[in-house]
C-alpha cells in the first residue's frame, strides 16, 4: 500500500504529532509512506496533484482545497483522507462567523473526503455535515518518555507550569492578575513557562524554559501544578488538549479552563479543578497548593488516565484507518 501524504509544513509540531510520529509504525505495517509539502505555484500543484495517481490513497493534513486544487485533485479522484485537530472551519480572529474563506474551504474540501479523521468529537460534528464517513482520532503521546523521577527542589516551593507555543501564549498571559494577585500573597509560587516566547511578572518570579523536545518532559516533571487557560469561542473549542495530556503524563494535577475536551479530560481523570473567571481560577490554584500532597496523588489519576493516549495504541488505530479506506476503495475497483 502507498500513500501520498501532503502537509503546508511538515516541520510544524502538529505533523509530528498527527503523521510524523505514525510513520515507522506505518512502515512496519506495510504502508508506504511519501511526505509532500505542498508547493505554492499552480504547476508545481498539479504536478503534485498528478502524481497521486501513482498511490493508493492522498491524506491531507488540515489543508482545505481552494476550489483550484479541488477540481485538479478531483479529476485524478484518489482516494482522499482528511486528519485535523483544530477548528479550521473558523477565523481564530472571528470565530462566531461562519461567512469567512476559512468555513467555504472547509466546506469544500470535506464534501470531498472519502474519510475524515478528527481530533475530537467536536471537530467530527462539524465535518459529518459535508462527509459520510468521520472518525474520531484523539492525538496520541509517548507516555513513556514522561516516566521520569522529580529532582531534588526545596520543599516550600510550589511551581506552576505551562506548555505551548508563541501563537497560545496569550491564553495564558490572560491570567497575569491571577499569577500577580497569587504572588503578593504567597512568596513560594514559582511559574514556569516552557515554550519559545515568555513573559515577565512583577511578583511572581517566573523561570523561562525554552521548549525543547529532548527536555520538555524532564522541565515537566520539576513542576506541581498544570495550567490548561483558553477563552470560550467557537475556534478554541475545538482544541485538542495535548498540553493536559502532558501533565498527565507527568503525573501532574491539572487546573484548566473548561473548554472543549479540557472539561472532558479533567473530569473524567478526577486529576484536576476547572475554573473560568479569574476568581476562580485563584481559588482553584491557591486550593492545590494547600493540599499539594493531595494533589499530587490525584496527579497519578492522570497518569492512569493518559495510558488510553499512548502513541501505540493511536497508531495503530490510524493504521487501520488507512488500511480500511484503501481496501474499501479497491472493493469497489473490483
Amino acid at each position: 500500500m502507498k500513500l501520498l501524504i501532503i502537509s503546508n509544513n511538515p516541520s510544524r509540531a502538529s505533523f509530528r504529532l498527527r503523521i510524523g510520529d505514525h510513520l515507522d509504525f506505518l512502515q512496519q505495517r506495510g504502508i508506504s509512506c511519501t511526505v509532500c509539502a505542498l508547493p505554492k505555484g499552480a504547476v508545481a500543484r498539479w504536478r503534485l496533484f498528478k502524481s497521486s495517481r501513482a498511490y493508493d490513497a492522498v491524506l491531507l493534513l488540515r489543508k482545505c482545497l481552494n476550489f483550484r486544487d479541488a477540481m485538479v485533485l478531483g479529476h485524478y479522484r484518489p482516494k482522499l483522507i482528511f486528519d485535523f485537530d483544530d477548528a479550521i472551519m473558523y477565523s481564530p480572529s472571528r470565530p462566531q462567523s461562519d461567512n469567512t474563506s476559512h468555513y467555504r474551504l472547509f466546506a469544500r474540501t470535506a464534501k470531498m473526503m472519502d474519510v475524515m479523521i478528527a481530533g475530537n468529537e467536536y471537530l467530527a460534528d462539524h465535518a459529518r455535515r459535508y462527509c459520510g464517513r468521520v472518525l474520531v482520532l484523539p492525538t496520541g503521546l509517548e507516555v513513556s518518555a514522561y516516566q521520569v523521577c522529580r529532582p531534588d527542589k526545596a520543599p516550600d516551593t510550589i511551581r506552576l507550569v505551562w506548555i505551548g507555543s508563541q501563537s497560545t501564549l496569550k491564553y495564558l498571559a490572560q491570567l497575569k492578575p491571577v499569577f500577580e494577585h497569587i504572588g503578593k500573597r504567597r512568596r513560594d509560587v514559582v511559574l514556569r513557562i516552557i515554550a519559545d516566547a515568555f513573559f515577565d511578572l512583577e511578583h511572581m518570579p517566573v523561570e523561562r524554559c525554552r521548549w525543547s523536545l529532548t527536555t520538555q518532559a524532564l522541565d515537566l516533571a520539576a513542576c506541581d501544578i498544570g495550567l490548561a487557560p483558553l477563552p470560550d469561542n467557537r475556534f478554541t473549542r475545538g482544541k485538542c488538549g495535548f498540553k493536559v495530556l502532558q501533565y498527565f503524563a507527568a503525573g501532574l494535577p491539572v487546573v484548566a479552563s473548561p473548554v472543549g475536551v479540557n472539561a472532558t479530560f479533567v473530569n473524567d481523570s478526577k486529576a484536576g479543578l476547572l475554573a473560568s473567571t479569574s476568581d476562580e481560577w485563584i481559588a482553584a490554584i491557591e486550593h492545590m497548593i494547600c493540599d499539594i500532597d493531595i494533589y499530587r496523588q490525584r496527579g497519578q489519576n492522570g497518569r492512569q488516565y493518559v495510558q488510553a493516549f499512548d502513541r501505540r495504541i493511536i497508531s495503530e488505530q490510524f493504521y487501520h484507518i488507512i488500511k480500511t479506506t484503501i481496501e474499501t476503495g479497491r472493493d469497489k475497483d473490483q
